[in-house]
């Protein structure tokens, strides 16, 4: 459970993990370089100093008998021996009243100190104008020993060697992302573009640039996309020629049923039923072909559409009981929606026995609707391959139509980046429902 909670914080798109990737790298790199600086080249330089300097305090107190007979307070005979100006003794409150107690104390120092002087150190830091260096030497641990070194180190500006790791390290952050970024955008631009040909708009050729791979990747995408453009285009052609030729055989077929005597009446009221299925029929290949392309999203409001499609149907004798809740207003194609709601109705009320439910929902996400009837259901093992073209429900439902019905539905919905998803109804019948993004 927590190896996936921490999976779940780490980067997930490409880009991301490249950044990341990158900049961890540069920070262990940063790590490594002022550790081996530190260890390799500053830290010697601290120790010679602090060497120095305890050879300085040991050279004071060599002759300690000598300094006893001058009649001197020790703090005086050691100040007249300091021959350095950098140097000089205080006693504690001295060195208090010279700033003692704001000086820091450095733990390594003061034990590399100990060691030097053969016994128990202290040395503290002050930094200013001068780098000043207390030392309270184990010979005499009453007095404070001040050396003043000319080159020191101000609080207020940083050490040469953090600002060369903070400007490599930032310009090598810059650049990583700078490269993360230029790597992906033609995958960026390709996920736009499969996205753009799933809803069945053909970008022009994407441009072919990035590395090796993501050209052949980009080249192979626009070849799959101009060869899909271009069944399409076949698949259109031909089926507006296919239901242009159809339609004038049907027209004359027409003309000569309305010459028929009236004998024959019955003859010709059957001809005609069928010359206006078959009509239907054509006029639903035209629907699934043009793919509702001829409207633009715009906000639409769907219980407006749900109650003009139900206003429509009542008219027509059809009972149906509508459960609306509000609703934002959503980006979609009003004209397509609605073609969708009408086709599930139709079916609802086709297929049923004569009671037809319409409800709409919303979520933090999506808005649905939901269309019932109270006919006699599918068979479960039926339902996913009712969307394919073509295809028709089994004997319970009747095979009325062309079958292609649900797939201009799943068609639309899924342009609208939605689902679509028919379910039985535990009371009996069947229950479609619909989902489109808010946004």
């Amino acid at each position: 459970m927590t190896t996936n909670k921490w999976r779940r914080l780490l980067p997930r798109s490409a880009f991301s993990q490249t950044v990341f990737l990158i900049g961890s790298l540069l920070l262990i790199n940063q790590l490594v370089s002022y550790w081996t600086v530190a260890v390799y080249f500053i830290r010697p330089s601290y120790e010679q100093m602090n060497q120095l300097i305890a050879r300085q305090v040991n050279l004071l107190f060599v002759d300690e008998i000598e300094i006893g007979r001058q009649h001197l307070t020790l703090v005086d005979a050691l100040n007249a021996k300091v021959k350095d100006d950098g140097m000089q003794v205080y006693s504690q409150k001295q060195a208090r009243d010279a700033g003692v107690d704001k000086a820091t104390y450095y733990g390594f120092w003061s034990s590399q100190m100990s060691e030097y002087l053969k016994g128990q150190a202290e040395v503290r830091v002050m930094q200013s104008t001068h780098l000043q260096i207390w030392v309270r030497p184990p010979q005499a641990p009453s007095l404070w020993i001040k050396v003043t070194l000319n080159s020191g180190i101000n609080e207020d500006e940083l050490s040469p060697l953090t600002l060369y790791l903070l400007v490599i390290g930032a310009l090598s952050v810059l650049g990583g992302w700078t490269f993360a970024r230029k790597q992906n955008r033609p995958l960026k631009r390709l996920q736009q573009a499969a996205i753009s040909v799933s809803r069945g708009n053909f970008p022009k050729p994407l441009p072919l640039d990035g590395s090796s791979e993501l050209i052949e990747v980009t080249n192979a995408f626009n070849r799959m996309a101009s060869s899909m453009k271009q069944l399409e285009q076949d698949r259109a052609l031909l089926m507006a020629g296919i239901s242009h030729d159809l339609r004038t055989p049907l027209t004359r077929i027409r003309l000569a049923s309305e010459m028929m005597v009236e004998e024959d009446k019955y003859l010709k009221d059957g001809i005609v039923n069928d010359i206006e299925d078959m009509d239907a029929i054509i006029n639903q290949f035209i629907a699934y072909i043009r793919q509702d392309q001829e409207s633009q999203l715009v906000p639409t409001q769907i219980n407006q559409l749900i109650q003009d499609v139900a206003d429509a149907e009542i008219n027509r004798g059809i009972e149906i009981e509508l459960d609306l809740q509000d609703c934002p207003e959503a980006l979609m194609k009003s004209v397509s929606i609605k073609r969708v709601l009408s086709n599930l109705v139709e079916n609802a009320s086709r297929y049923g026995n004569g009671w037809v439910k319409i409800q709409s929902q919303t979520s933090e996400a999506n808005i649905s609707f939901v269309v019932e009837d109270n006919g006699p259901g599918i068979d479960e093992n039926n339902i996913e391959t009712l969307f394919q073209p073509f295809t028709q429900g089994d004997s319970a439902r009747g095979s009325i139509g062309s079958g292609l019905g649900l797939a201009i539905i799943k068609r639309i919905v899924e342009h609208h980046l939605g689902e679509v998803k028919l379910t039985n109804r535990t009371e009996g019948g069947l229950r479609a429902q619909v989902w489109l993004p808010i946004e």
